[in-house]
């Protein structure tokens, strides 16, 4: 069974394409975005937005900010 969607694949063909023209840009700077890797987690962002069929994204590394006693 595939992992991703036929619209997932869409999106991130077309933040690749983006990329490429240096169109596509970071969401809240506003940077031009340089990175293959940062394009495709664009697109791949978008097509969950989007609804379509793309798995979850891992869960994050988060640092303990407790404070020893």
């Amino acid at each position: 069974m595939a992992r991703y969607g036929r619209k997932s694949r869409q999106k991130v063909k077309r933040a690749m394409h983006e990329r490429k023209r240096g169109k596509l840009r970071s969401g809240r700077s506003g940077k031009k975005v340089r990175s293959r890797k940062q394009a495709i987690a664009i697109g791949l962002s978008e097509a969950r937005r989007a609804g379509a069929k793309v798995p979850r994204r891992k869960g994050r590394k988060r640092k303990s900010s407790r404070k020893k006693s």
